[in-house]
């Protein structure tokens, strides 16, 4: 069962940010880091090319620190941004705005290949989960409400289709 946590404090340290060729495997897929730097305005921005196998999800989440501009470059991304459900295709893109109760999601028989840019402060430690289907450390919130019932649904979408396979 998960349990909640408090958020942890960040700090803008340069040793805690990510690096070129970075990389993850993760329950439902992986992500490499394809660049990092610094904004005209001073910002920290962080590239991902974010890998979502067929019929997965990430986790329900929000970050403080950062936005993100997720740009679909191969299959269908299904995307939940604050209540909102949307579809995307290859070319089409989806701004999160910071504190954007979000998550990302492939529900078809083929991989989804994402862009990620984030922009402001990026550290992996930003992550506050709300619901994660593979059992990961989660909190309660009442910013996550609406979006709660939408995860659910896709969860039931994802669970008749492995059980059709």
């Amino acid at each position: 069962m998960n349990t909640p946590t408090a958020a942890m404090p960040l700090k803008a340290e340069p040793h805690h940010g990510y690096r070129v060729d970075d990389q993850d495997a993760r329950p439902w897929g992986h992500y490499i880091v394809t660049a990092v730097g610094k904004t005209p305005r001073g910002e920290e921005y962080c590239e991902k090319q974010i890998v979502i196998k067929p019929w997965n999800i990430l986790s329900l989440q929000s970050h403080e620190l950062r936005r993100e501009t997720w740009t679909v470059r191969k299959g269908t991304l299904t995307a939940l941004v604050d209540g909102c459900r949307i579809d995307a295709v290859a070319g089409e893109t989806i701004d999160v705005p910071a504190r954007a109760v979000h998550c990302m999601a492939n529900l078809s028989d083929e991989a989804c290949i994402v862009h990620e840019r984030q922009e402001g402060i990026c550290r992996e430690e930003d992550i506050r989960r709300y619901v994660d289907a593979y059992n990961r450390t989660t909190e309660n919130s009442p910013l996550a409400a609406s979006s709660v019932a939408l995860y659910g649904q896709m969860l039931v979408e994802i669970g008749k289709e492995r059980d059709a396979h």
